[in-house]
């Protein structure tokens, strides 16, 4: 069968025609996957059950689940509030003694890939400490995380009553409440110095 020259132009084209189309609709399909590579760890995150040990003074400790929809580890490095000057992500260990001590916990909370991470007394848990103000039941506190990415979420969580979650921190304020404690008894010791010095005034005269 002859084929004019004119039908084999017309077909190269119309080739050509579809293979332009083709790739114009596979651009286009990647575009979606971009969008969700830019999506931030805090876009992620939720909270559930979270609740604040109520305090006077001294320190305290914030609790909750925390929650990751996404498909990659997202890692809670910070964590702040207006109510507290310090605040530091810990958790719970057993010293050489073997005694249950909290310390600050290295490299964050990490919340697995769809999972979540319990924050909970005896456990890992958000210390605040340095309280200036009383934390009463029935308050609510805010509180800012900051994740690896630098991105940042808010939530707020209701101050209940709960004896429990004493455990000793290591560096922690007892050391300064120890050299309170010495301080006073120096104090006290100088003020008895100065009575029996003026005692033996009085008995010189």
């Amino acid at each position: 069968m002859n084929t004019s020259p004119h039908t084999t132009f017309r077909f190269g084209a119309l080739l050509a025609a579809s293979a332009l189309v083709l790739a114009g609709c596979a651009s286009t399909s990647t575009e979606p996957a971009a969008d969700t590579d830019t999506a931030t760890q805090a876009e992620a995150f939720a909270i559930e059950d979270a609740w604040v040990k109520a305090a006077d003074s001294g320190m305290s400790a914030a609790f909750g689940e925390l929650e990751n929809a996404s498909g990659e580890d997202i890692v809670v490095v910070a964590a702040s509030s207006e109510v507290s000057p310090m605040i530091e992500l810990h958790e719970t260990v057993a010293d050489d003694a073997g005694e249950m001590v909290m310390q600050e916990i290295d490299g964050g909370f990490v919340i697995p890939a769809e999972g979540t991470s319990l924050l909970e007394p005896g456990g890992n848990h958000i210390m605040l400490m340095g309280l200036e103000q009383p934390m009463l039941a029935g308050e609510e506190v805010t509180f800012t995380l900051t994740f690896a990415d630098d991105s940042t979420a808010e939530f707020t969580a209701p101050v209940k009553d709960y004896s429990g979650a004493n455990e000793n921190y290591v560096g922690d304020d007892s050391d300064m409440d120890d050299m309170d404690d010495m301080d006073d008894m120096d104090d006290m010791d100088d003020m008895d110095d100065m009575d029996e010095s003026d005692d033996h005034e009085d008995h010189d005269h």
